[in-house]
């Protein structure tokens, strides 16, 4: 992961009020809904596709003088499988074609802000350069859970390929 990426993670972290909220997806200090429920408007669920209402499914657990996170077993049980997300591409390089992007459940606002939380973000690896877009892109690839990634990434999926360059929600 590039420094700006780990720059960008590690600053949304310590902007958070509290390392609780940074896991919990349920908690809106300011009551906006969370990043997976709001996307939901913009995403509609499709089968076999994964639910960011799923993967918004990790809270914080103390382990020692530090927080981690503790996911549910529907997360558990994706790690190391073939799966499809759907989400908006985060480039975090400068190109039309990206390699490794974040994608996310909401779309970003901010160039340089990340748009939700790290329970909303799925880092990217595709497997040949994939074409940027502003509107939401369907992958499949193999994802990975991270348990204990030192830039605070929560999901990983490597190999990615996209389903649908052109895929529009209904």
């Amino acid at each position: 992961m590039n420094r700006l990426c780990t720059l960008l993670i590690a600053t949304a972290a310590v902007v958070a009020p509290s390392s609780t909220r940074a896991f919990d997806p349920n908690m809106a200090a300011s009551g906006l809904p969370s990043a997976s429920m709001y996307s939901a408007s913009l995403l509609p669920e499709l089968s076999g596709v994964v639910s960011w209402k799923t993967l918004a499914e990790v809270e914080p657990e103390a382990k020692g003088d530090r927080m981690v996170p503790k996911f549910s077993d529907a997360i558990l049980d994706l790690d190391r499988q073939k799966v499809r997300i759907q989400g908006f591409m985060l480039p975090m390089d400068v190109g039309l074609e990206q390699g490794h992007f974040l994608v996310s459940a909401v779309p970003p606002h901010c160039p340089f802000c990340l748009p939700a939380g790290p329970e909303a973000l799925v880092e990217v690896q595709a497997k040949k350069p994939i074409a940027f877009a502003m509107e939401p892109v369907l992958l499949y690839g193999k994802f990975s859970v991270m348990r204990d990634d030192p830039a605070g990434v929560l999901y990983r999926l490597t190999e990615a390929e996209p389903i649908d360059t052109k895929f529009k929600p209904k």
